[in-house]
Order: C-alpha cells, then structure tokens, then sequence
C-alpha cells in the first residue's frame, strides 16, 4: 500500500510533487503514449485514410483522443495514477485529498492542449515551479494538485489536548470510534497547514459532524471544529494508554497467581 487511505480513497498525509519530478512523470507519460501512437493509432490511420477527406477526419479525431480521451481515461480510470506518475510515485488528487473523477479529469485534459501540446510544456512547468502546491494551470482550475505516495512520510507532531475543552473531554461520553473516522480525523490534524482554507473548513466541519455522533455531551458552543476532532482524540488515546496499563497490571497479577502451586504445597526454591 502506498499509504494511509482515508474514507474517500487516497493519502491525507502526501507532501506536494515539486516540479521537476512531474516533469519526470509527464515525460515517461509521453514515451507510453508515443509507443500507443506508433504502433496501434498509426495503423489505424493508415487503414482508414482512403481519401484526402477521410485522412482529414481520421487526423481530427486522432489528434482528440492524445490529447483528451487518452489522458481523461486514464486519469478517470487510475484515479490520477497514469503509468509515469505511478513509476514516479505520485498521484493526482483534489485540493480537499479526496480522488479526482471525469470532471477534473477533463478539465485538465482540456487546459493541457494549450499549456502541455501548444506549449511544449513550458507554461506548465513554470506554473508548477511558481506555485506553492506545484500546480500547473489545468491543476488550478480543476482544484487539484499532485502529491507524493511513496517514500519517508514527516513525522507529525503528537496531538495535545486544547487547554479550554480539557474539563469537558475528561467527563464526556466517548463511544468506540470507528477506524476509518478516526484515522482520517488524524491524518487531517496533521496536514491543516497544507489544505486550501475552504477545503480545510469543508472537511473539518465534516469530521467533527461525523464525530459528534459518538460524543454525549457535545462541546460547548462555539467550538472550533478542528479543536473539537483533537480534544476527542486526545482524550481517547489517553484512556486507552489507561486502560492498556491496568490491563497488563491485571495479567501480571493472573499470571503470578497461576505459575504458584495450590494451597498447601510449598513453592520449590530455585
């Protein structure tokens, strides 16, 4: 696997692709979609080119399909992992982490005749060169970005217990939280820094409504949401170390009172 996987399928805690490694990536891209032309799109046209007019058609529609239907496809059907990213180690995702589908797919097909074909290349590079995110034009008007799937992830920095709601989460009701909530709670704790400022108020009032289902009594009102996910968090790592320790204390105590001979025959000495 390449990473941690949250509820909508992808990596929350994947750094941004800089530049030059997409770059990389788009050109094996290019070397597979080359070998496609040559030896299957190539034929075709040949066999289909009859007349002028027919050769004219033939090259429209040709042309259409390297330049959007292959590249949509592909990154419809991968999930933003076409065979160079995939080589590279790098994935197409929304600005809010989740899987791009059709529609940003297309979008970056379409902006990537003029800024990948037209251009060589060049607009591309440069935008992700400028850009904090490494996103190139399709990627910003798709609301995407490439991140990293593979490779040392940074360490993130353990969770702490907001100081105004430490009172509340020590006599709230937490239920069992399910691991898929729980994880990507986490994951999204440990990246807020990198989201878009929408998608990171979008997906944190989603977890914390999603989570407050499994809380009695709610926080107080007015809790920043973020505040609320580490609050539960922390006070549930808490009170499993807790219940972890009490629990290997008991075990330590079984396992003495096993290992000892029944009433009335003395221990042997060692």
């Amino acid at each position: 696997m390449d990473g941690i996987i949250i509820g909508e399928g992808v990596v929350l805690d994947s750094r941004p692709t800089s530049s030059p490694v997409r770059l990389v990536a788009a050109l094996l891209d290019l070397v597979v979609l080359g070998v496609v032309v040559f030896f299957v799109l190539v034929p075709v046209m040949g066999l289909l080119s009859t007349t002028e007019h027919t050769a004219r058609i033939v090259t429209v529609v040709v042309i259409a399909t390297v330049t959007v239907i292959i590249p949509t496809t592909v990154d419809t059907l991968t999930r933003g992992r076409s065979l160079g990213k995939l080589a590279l180690g790098i994935r197409i995702v929304r600005d809010d982490g989740g899987p791009i589908v059709f529609r940003q797919s297309l979008v970056r097909a379409l902006v990537g005749i003029v800024e990948l074909w037209l251009t060589a290349g060049s607009v591309a590079f440069i935008t992700s060169t400028v850009n904090p995110q490494g996103k190139r034009v399709g990627d910003i008007m798709a609301g995407t970005y490439a991140v990293r799937v593979r490779g040392t992830a940074p360490q993130r920095a353990p969770l702490m217990m907001p100081p105004q709601l430490a009172r509340w989460a020590h006599t709230a009701d937490i239920a069992r939280l399910p691991d898929a909530l729980a994880l990507s709670a986490r994951q999204f704790l440990g990246r807020t820094a990198t989201l878009h400022p929408t998608s990171r108020v979008q997906l944190g009032t989603r977890l914390s409504v999603e989570m407050e289902r499994y809380v009695n009594p709610l926080p107080p009102t007015g809790t920043h949401p973020e505040a609320f996910l580490a609050a539960v968090l922390t006070e549930r790592r808490d009170r499993e170390f807790v219940a972890l320790q009490r629990a290997g204390h008991r075990d330590a105590v079984e396992a003495t009172q096993l290992h000892r001979l029944p009433h009335g025959i003395p221990d042997p000495l060692d």
